[in-house]
């Protein structure tokens, strides 16, 4: 009978528990749309708390130590952001303008392709495939342009990005303020039968997603200033933003460099007659590939998560298709928790009469 009521007492406690879970699953589906700068704030905390308690320990009181901590924070961040998304804009403005005169270049480019083509295909007329690709990119060029336009140049991108620059710092500030006070108040909910195994656990995770967050950051952040700084050299259009978008998305193994140095050498191959600054592009990528390989990630990031390459791209393809720009932003964090829960649960199986038996 003990056994029994042991055994239902425990399929209770996990129906609960998965029930919590999720509920709280739901909450966040339902809430996606708006929650983007609330999830960036706390995560922001996350990341600056280590240095909150530094300061702490110089007898620093926990308010004046977040304030600190933001203002400098916001004083050497938002100013090249602002700088950055100006020369982004400029760019891109440039690049918008410059499209009709783009599309005879490419043909020009592409005709002697054509006339290969023509060779070995006799049916295929190079004069006829250069009329219907001229008439069809003046045509897209002609409904495009506008419309890209009116995107870049629409207040409504500007009060979005403002939002969230005003609504982040925000959320960062209190749930910075805070921290403590949250993790105490959680703490206190755990189950006391529990507790010590799911401390166990949680510093785990947390050693997991506090190594792949803040060295990935540095990664991104390091690989878009050599990206966007050598492509802004070279004289690449919209190198700055190809560039800063190479470096963003590196956290995805892979994407990254295989994206920006794509869309650069497109750009690249439009823009340029000869070889030589071509060969400066890919000579950009291939230093920020090597750096990235050989000492950034293996010096900054390590093993931290634990998690394969593949696995990494599906949860960040699977949280970008069920909470959009939240899941990317996510994916990688609920990632490691669950390889950090899956271990533990293996660890476990291993240890009872399930496995043993």
């Amino acid at each position: 009978m003990a056994k029994t009521a042991n055994a239902e007492k425990k399929s209770n406690n996990w129906v609960f528990w998965l029930s919590v879970f999720a509920i709280f699953c739901y909450f966040v589906y339902l809430t996606r749309s708006v929650i983007m700068p609330f999830a960036a704030g706390i995560l922001i905390a996350y990341l600056l708390d280590p240095f909150v308690k530094k300061l702490g320990k110089l007898k620093i009181g926990r308010t004046c130590a977040t304030v600190i901590v933001v203002f400098l924070v916001i004083i050497a961040v938002v100013p090249a952001l602002l700088l950055l998304l100006s020369v982004i804009h400029e760019q891109t403005v440039k690049f918008i303008g410059s499209l009709p005169t783009l599309v005879p270049a490419i043909i020009a480019k592409i005709t002697p392709v054509l006339e290969d083509v023509g060779e070995y295909f006799p049916g295929l007329s190079p004069d006829s495939i250069r009329e219907y690709l001229q008439s069809n990119a003046d045509n897209a060029v002609k409904y495009v342009t506008p419309v890209l336009r009116k995107i870049v140049t629409s207040s409504l991108a500007f009060v979005n990005i403002i939002s969230l620059l005003i609504i982040t710092p925000i959320v960062a500030f209190y749930m910075l303020k805070d921290w403590d006070v949250f993790t105490k108040k959680i703490d206190n909910l755990l189950p006391r039968q529990q507790r010590a195994e799911i401390r166990s656990v949680t510093e785990q995770i947390d050693r997991a997603i506090a190594g792949f967050i803040r060295g990935q950051f540095s990664v991104c952040v390091i690989l878009g200033t050599i990206y966007s700084a050598g492509l802004y050299a070279v004289g690449l259009q919209l190198g700055v933003a190809i560039g800063f978008m190479a470096g963003i998305i590196s956290f995805i193994p892979y994407v990254g460099t295989i994206t920006g140095f794509l869309t650069a050498m497109i750009i690249a191959f439009i823009q340029y007659d000869t070889f030589g600054p071509i060969a400066q592009v890919i000579i950009v990528f291939a230093i920020g590939q090597l750096l990235e390989s050989y000492y950034l990630t293996p010096t900054l990031v390590g093993d931290s998560v634990g998690l394969h390459p593949v696995w990494i791209m599906f949860a960040i393809l699977a949280g970008g298709v069920i909470l959009g720009f939240l899941g990317i932003l996510i994916a990688v964090p609920v990632a490691a928790i669950i390889g950090v829960l899956l271990r533990h649960f293996i660890d476990k199986y291993k240890k009872s009469p399930y496995y043993k038996d």
